[in-house]
């Protein structure tokens, strides 16, 4: 008998270091949020695709078209990766505006950097952000763009809450994205307006385009931005019922 309430004992503490050593997983500033709930992708390729064939397919040019990115503004490129926005953006905003491409690897960084030097683009900064927060400052963007690279944010409602300052008046974030799951690099639409929605923001745009292989969203800041502690997780299961109802 004893014997037995011994194992009962070890199991229960197996399971409760278990269930500890998860939640010590996330970084200290993320505990305070939710936990997504859904699967994250891998991280890609920092060169997402060949760039020839996508400006042969104009996607860039669609993206920030659709951006109503201008000259003079200031956009942060966020998972720039090797750079193939920062330098599409640098070329649109011009002179008198800025961009700021934004990763958390490093190596990726290094290799903009040194695109960034030969190229001379003046109107550009680099800055390495963290999984849970692109560390972007605050009053600063007018646009603010997130191009297949959402999928892999790994705790999304630390990282949007974190995002929402660095917005001008009237600035907005813009999501590039395929609509698959999240571990086959991409999200639905459902759960990506779910999640932005719970942390204060509100859809402003969405459509369809073969140019961008994927769909375009555009958010702004609605509202007050919630507690970490208020803030609602999006249930998938919940999300597919809805949307088979609707």
């Amino acid at each position: 008998m004893f014997a037995s309430r011994s194992l009962v004992a070890l199991a229960a503490l197996a399971l409760l270091g278990a269930c500890n050593g998860l939640e010590d997983d996330r970084a200290p500033g993320s505990q305070d949020f939710p936990k997504a709930d859904r699967p994250v992708s891998a991280g890609g390729a920092t060169a997402f695709s060949n760039e020839e064939a996508r400006d042969r397919r104009q996607e860039a040019e669609t993206v920030m078209d659709l951006a109503g990115i201008k000259p003079g503004m200031s956009v942060a490129d966020v998972g720039a990766g090797e750079g193939y926005y920062t330098v599409r953006l640098a070329q649109r905003v011009g002179e008198t505006g800025r961009v700021l491409a934004n990763d958390i690897n490093e190596d990726a960084l290094r290799r903009l950097g040194s695109r960034v030097e030969r190229d001379r683009l003046d109107n550009v900064s680099i800055k390495l952000g963290l999984p849970d927060d692109p560390r972007l400052p605050v009053n600063s963007f007018d646009r603010v763009l997130l191009v297949h690279m959402y999928h892999e944010v790994e705790e999304p409602y630390a990282f949007l809450w974190r995002l929402r300052p660095a917005l001008r008046e009237k600035g907005h974030v813009v999501v590039v994205d395929v609509d698959r799951p999240a571990d086959q690099h991409g999200i639905s639409p459902q759960l990506l307006f779910c999640e932005f929605a719970r942390v204060g923001y509100r859809l402003t745009e969405f459509v369809r385009k073969p140019e961008i292989a994927g769909y375009y969203a555009e958010f702004e800041a609605s509202g007050k931005r919630p507690e970490p502690g208020d803030i609602k997780p999006c249930v998938q299961a919940e999300i597919r019922d809805s949307s088979a109802t609707s």
